[in-house]
């Protein structure tokens, strides 16, 4: 495993989902939510501060809420997905509006690629990933094997 390019990773039928939302998108983001229950009641759901409580109290849904974006929520998503505990993040951020906190949004996405999970950042997307046929079975990630690239650019600098 440690000399293989790529490390497999296995997303459960029960997914463990991320919503977060900058301000001027909370409301689609509830409202997406609210549309999505009977999807969304079935899988772990939880978010940043204000946006999970929002959609516990529309929905009923229960949402693991963790800090704001700006108090750290972002990172500490951001570290739910590096221990494999996130599987799946709809993070629909405002294009129009610039966050104060800008460089953990950035950190908190660059992290959702490196860990190759499904991210949305607009309903569309969304939408397309909340009823894609990977919703309910079990789907395997690839990984780049980060410790064997380093290692190799290692070697090339010798």
């Amino acid at each position: 495993m440690l000399n293989d390019n790529y490390i497999s990773f296995e997303i459960g039928k029960a997914k463990h989902i991320a919503l977060v939302a900058h301000d001027g998108k909370k409301k689609e983001m509830v409202d997406w939510c609210d549309k999505n229950k009977d999807v969304l009641k079935s899988h772990f759901l939880c978010g940043t501060g204000t946006t999970a409580r929002l959609i516990s109290e529309r929905t009923g849904l229960p949402v693991k809420g963790y800090n704001s974006g700006p108090l750290g929520g972002d990172q500490q998503i951001g570290a739910k997905i590096v221990e494999g505990q996130i599987d799946f993040m709809v993070f629909l951020w405002d294009p129009l509006e610039a966050q104060p906190h800008d460089p953990d949004v950035k950190a908190l996405l660059r992290i959702a690629v490196v860990y190759d999970i499904p991210i949305a950042n607009n309903l569309a997307t969304a939408d397309f990933m909340l009823h894609s046929k990977y919703m309910n079975t079990v789907y395997s990630r690839q990984v780049e094997n980060f410790n064997k690239t380093i290692e190799e650019r290692v070697e090339k600098m010798k």
